[in-house]
């Protein structure tokens, strides 16, 4: 597979139509108040750049690193259903953690639903362990919160 990963513009209209089919998923799962996807104006802010997974010029998958107070976020991460299971997300993530590390972040935090198996699945195998509610997150029955240390390991 010859996938690219790479920054990509919330108002590119491939990654507007991947974000439009993520929102409508969630809030087909979760009532409005346990929902905490960004919108597009929100994903254009400075601190946030989405990463698109492109091949032959098709926008496969997307996911934010949202930069935080003391850490990253990951936010709207969102595969495409037919590139689903072929690797997609996790390297979307590994360049969500690689530019963490790179830009001095000790740690990756996320929020996902409890109903996105895949997704919960994903963040525990790649070493994502459960945590309280940070952020301005409230505790909610349907909200899962995770982090990850990413920053360089010292070497002696």
């Amino acid at each position: 597979m010859s996938l690219a990963i790479h920054p990509v513009s919330p108002r590119d209209p491939r990654a507007i139509a991947l974000l439009t089919e993520s929102h409508a998923l969630m809030n087909a799962l979760f009532p409005p108040e346990e929902n905490h996807f960004l919108d597009i104006d929100a994903l254009c802010c400075e601190s946030i750049t989405l990463f698109g997974a492109e091949e032959c010029g098709e926008l496969l998958g997307c996911a934010a690193l949202a930069r935080r107070d003391g850490y990253g976020e990951v936010k709207s991460m969102f595969v495409a259903p037919e590139a689903r299971g072929i690797g997609v997300a996790r390297r979307l993530l590994d360049r969500l953690e690689r530019t963490a590390r790179e830009e001095g972040f000790p740690l990756l935090r996320l929020e996902t639903g409890d109903r996105l198996a895949a997704a919960v699945s994903l963040y525990e195998r790649e070493g994502y362990r459960r945590r309280a509610a940070f952020g301005s997150y409230p505790e909610s029955a349907s909200s899962l919160f995770y982090e990850k240390p990413v920053e360089n390991p010292v070497r002696a």
